[in-house]
């Protein structure tokens, strides 16, 4: 078994059959409870630098700060074009950060109705703890991430618990019956996620059979006997200094082909964990740029 911190315990679930969608949906500009406030503006696909002005792609984003999906807390955006799809954005394991947000509204802004839920607030991993974390773990002075680290079990902890893994599938599954109810989606939904994300991603896939396609990064692969019942195709992706994900890939590689799952990865030599996040101290710009066109590449090959 991973030791990886980004595996939660209790990752065993059988497949289920979909549920009703959430009835929370409404037909008008509304389509949601909002508690925070519900705002459209103009946002460019931020953090896409690296990419040439003439192929940016502008779209007008619907954004919503705290949504509320039969309980399950998440951030929603969508383009004002008809969607190609629609996407569960799952976060790191700092939360529901504007990191995620950000990537967020760049999907949107490629033309995908997204929907990113807040997993971890309710055991108490708030965004704002998560993003103090992450700040004193990447502190460049080792004492302070040294000290940082009975804080970090202690955030952890919750979410270790084979329980929590079992409510973390059926939110996500929450987030699948609100998005395939969205117009213009027609069935087509893909899971990304990063980090803690990027297991759970993983771990939706083997849970869900509508779910078409996924795009972990940086997550542990789920057991062989779960790999079976992953029916879409999944491109994983990683940093070669990553050693737990890494020493785990060669057989990861085997068990995917042996489950007759359509499975690639992708491993950038230089990069370490987290290499996509633009607020860590791990990011690596060339490699995000990369991985970014890749993801939006294997949608559009397997989704769109």
């Amino acid at each position: 078994m991973l030791t990886s911190r980004c595996r939660p315990a209790g990752l065993q679930f059988p497949v289920q059959t979909p549920r009703c969608p959430a009835e929370a949906l409404r037909d008008a500009g509304r389509r949601y409870p909002v508690a925070d406030h519900y705002a459209p503006s103009t946002l460019m696909c931020r953090g896409d630098d690296r990419i040439p002005a003439h192929s940016r792609r502008r779209a007008r984003v619907i954004v919503m700060t705290t949504i509320d999906l039969n309980g399950v807390r998440a951030y929603r955006a969508e383009p004002d074009v008809a969607p190609r799809g629609g996407i569960i954005l799952i976060h790191e394991i700092w939360g529901l950060v504007p990191h995620i947000t950000d990537v967020a509204d760049r999907f949107a802004a490629r033309g995908y109705v997204v929907i990113a839920p807040d997993l971890l607030s309710r055991i108490g991993m708030t965004p704002e703890l998560g993003q103090e974390l992450q700040a004193l773990v990447s502190d460049p002075d080792e004492s302070r991430r040294t000290a940082a680290q009975p804080r970090m079990r202690e955030a952890m902890a919750p979410m270790k618990a084979p329980e929590y893994a079992a409510s973390a599938i059926a939110e996500l599954r929450t987030c699948l019956d609100a998005l395939a109810t969205e117009p213009g989606v027609a069935g087509r939904i893909a899971v990304v996620g990063f980090c803690f994300g990027g297991t759970y991603a993983f771990a939706l896939a083997a849970s869900d059979e509508r779910v078409r396609v996924t795009v972990p990064f940086y997550g542990s692969a789920p057991t062989p006997d779960r790999m079976e019942t992953i029916r879409c195709p999944v491109l994983a992706i990683y940093g070669a200094h990553d050693p737990a994900l890494i020493d785990a890939l060669p057989g990861v590689r085997l068990e995917m082909a042996a489950a007759g799952v359509d499975f690639t990865d992708h491993v950038y030599p230089d990069a370490a964990h987290a290499f996509f996040n633009d607020t860590g101290s791990r990011y690596r710009p060339d490699d995000a740029a990369d991985a970014w066109g890749r993801t939006l590449a294997f949608l559009d090959e397997h989704l769109v």
